[in-house]
């Protein structure tokens, strides 16, 4: 498979593997919670590349559906508290800084940059999803060619599902030579093959696949169905009874009783069932002939039998019908009301009305965008993260489906710059409390929920208990040594100070002996009395991490330890 080749790839390739993991400090005062947790919706502030990878130790294969609408890379830069808060020549300063860091910033391109910053992201937010998870990329046509390649190496190309092509603007540029009006919205699957083998067991009839990946079903449209003569069965509508492509099976004749009129399959298409079939569905009077009886055949297709599968989504998102309602003389805020998917327009006025009028954000995304994704891409209890967010638009539209089909979906933001919480959190704050001003009744009353706000802190550095200098808490430092050591997630639920267990993976029971003590660390070590301690042993070993030990292996082989000095041996137990 052809792979893309960028100035600063090789430092940043693997550089996931090499970030450290940080602590992350409760802000209470920043919350909107009675108990600050990690279990909450959070709501994250700091490098989001530093974020993610501390958040693996808890989410590492939890996250259900990843939004994320990174910088466009357009090369306009916007100077700060003027316009887009992101800069989006990606030359923000903590960019710089992290790039000056890792490559030689003389050396690339603003396209370098931009893949230098998304491939080690893009690399944790793989570890974050879920096998049956999926994830959807804004971007327009700057970096959209790239990003597909960068995907499809990191996600591997088959598990590419499909470039949605969103009309994000509905007016008109006079200023170029043809206007812009899309977006597109990248889509992968984690696991393509392992979401079509949950398909299989399911059984589900309301799930549809495409090549392998789920996609839930949208809700059937009840206004396209009508019951104009009366039938019993209920509501129905016309679909074609003919079907794309060339099968010599599906065709026959079909005489229309009304004319005598004989007809045939249209050229390049087929009949839609077997000529069985079709006799019966005529008995059945399920056959039409158009309005008059004289059109060629249509399928009744009944709302009780149709409602179940749902309909499956297609890759455009726009709404033709704006055109017919400005064309009307309706003005274009007006007509926004009427929009499906949504547009930055849109998404501007809202923002506008939970903020009082002030304008915080260009072109954030609309609710509207990110609730179809929601709808087709999670289920009632989905995680969902967005580690670029911005105006805080993804946790609105999780609350919002929230309240509406009484769903208990949480979400995830991380955003990197100093607005996180005036801006980004506050958002969720006054609609998770209500704005008294909006036009919307949900949103004027309050969406309900709470959220925990954090910010990362310093790293947790092994090396530093040698010395003494930022020692980390107890629950840091198990979380941080019960995740690397058996990449499984940590509960801190199951930490018991007193035996000083702190969890049990797929393959051991894991014990830490650990204070944020100097006088501790040097004078503690694992003995006879401490392995008799850890209380009888199950069918697994017990990894015990300890600053020292007195007992030989006889000793360990018996109390079924394995013994993990700290700091040196904890990567050695993960695969």
């Amino acid at each position: 498979m052809p792979s893309l080749q960028f100035k600063g790839k090789s430092f940043v390739q693997n550089h996931h593997l090499a970030v450290k993991y940080h602590q992350l400090l409760p802000v209470k005062a920043n919350s909107l919670t009675d108990k600050v947790s990690l279990h909450d919706n959070l709501i994250i502030q700091g490098d989001n590349l530093l974020a993610l990878k501390a958040l693996l130790p808890i989410y590492a294969g939890k996250v259900n559906c990843i939004f994320i609408d990174p910088p466009y890379n357009t090369g306009n830069d916007v100077a700060e508290g003027k316009g887009w808060v992101y800069n989006d020549n990606v030359n923000s300063p903590m960019i710089q800084e992290w790039l000056g860091k890792e490559v030689n910033l003389e050396d690339l391109t603003r396209h370098d940059k931009w893949l230098c910053m998304m491939m080690p992201r893009l690399k944790l937010l793989r570890e974050l999803l879920n096998e049956d998870g999926s994830i959807f990329i804004t971007l327009d046509d700057i970096e959209i060619h790239r990003c597909k390649i960068l995907m499809d190496e990191i996600f591997a190309e088959a598990n590419f599902v499909t470039n949605i092509v969103w009309q994000a603007r509905k007016s008109v540029q006079n200023d170029t030579d043809i206007s812009t009006s899309h977006n597109h919205i990248l889509v992968y699957a984690k696991n393509r093959r392992q979401a079509e083998r949950r398909l299989k067991k399911s059984n589900a009839k309301k799930w549809h696949t495409m090549d392998g990946f789920v996609f839930y079903p949208l809700e059937l449209d009840k206004a396209k169905f009508s019951n104009p003569d009366n039938d019993p069965r209920g509501l129905w509508k016309a679909d074609p009874f003919d079907a794309p492509g060339v099968r010599k099976n599906l065709e026959y004749d079909i005489v229309n009783p009304n004319t005598g009129e004989v007809y045939t399959p249209p050229k390049g298409r087929h009949w839609g069932n077997e000529e069985k079939n079709y006799l019966d569905y005529l008995k059945d009077k399920r056959i039409l002939f158009g309005k008059t009886g004289k059109s060629g055949p249509q399928l009744k297709v009944f709302w009780d039998e149709k409602k179940e599968y749902g309909e499956i989504e297609t890759t455009w998102w726009g709404d033709g019908a704006m055109e017919t309602y400005l064309s009307d003389g309706i003005d274009e805020e007006t007509a926004e009301e009427f929009t499906t998917y949504g547009t930055t327009t849109k998404g501007s006025q809202l923002l506008q009305q939970i903020f009082g009028g002030e304008k915080v954000f260009n072109n954030p995304k609309p609710i509207e965008l990110i609730r179809h994704i929601l709808k087709i891409a999670s289920k009632k209890d989905s995680l969902i993260l967005d580690s670029f967010a911005g105006s805080g638009t993804s946790a609105h539209a999780v609350l919002d489906l929230n309240e509406e089909d009484g769903g208990k979906r949480k979400f995830i933001l991380v955003e990197m710059e100093g607005y996180a919480n005036e801006k980004t959190a506050e958002r969720v704050r006054r609609v998770i409390k209500g704005v008294k001003t909006a036009k919307d009744e949900k949103l004027k009353k309050g969406l309900g929920g709470t959220f925990s706000y954090f910010k990362l802190g310093k790293p947790v550095e092994m090396e530093s208990i040698l010395h003494g200098d930022t020692l980390p808490t107890y629950e840091e430092l198990a979380r941080y040594v019960y995740y690397t050591a058996t990449g499984e997630e940590f509960d801190a639920k199951h930490i018991n100070t007193k035996t000083n267990f702190i969890g049990e993976s797929k393959d051991f029971e894991v014990f830490l002996f650990y204070k944020p003590d100097m006088n501790f660390l040097m004078n503690t070590a694992l003995t006879l009395d401490m392995a008799k301690g850890l209380g009888k042993a199950k069918n697994k070993k017990r990894l015990v991490f300890a600053p020292m030990k007195y007992l030989d292996q006889d000793f360990l082989d018996l109390y079924r330890i394995e013994y993990s000095q700290l700091p040196f041996e904890i990567y050695r137990f993960k695969e």
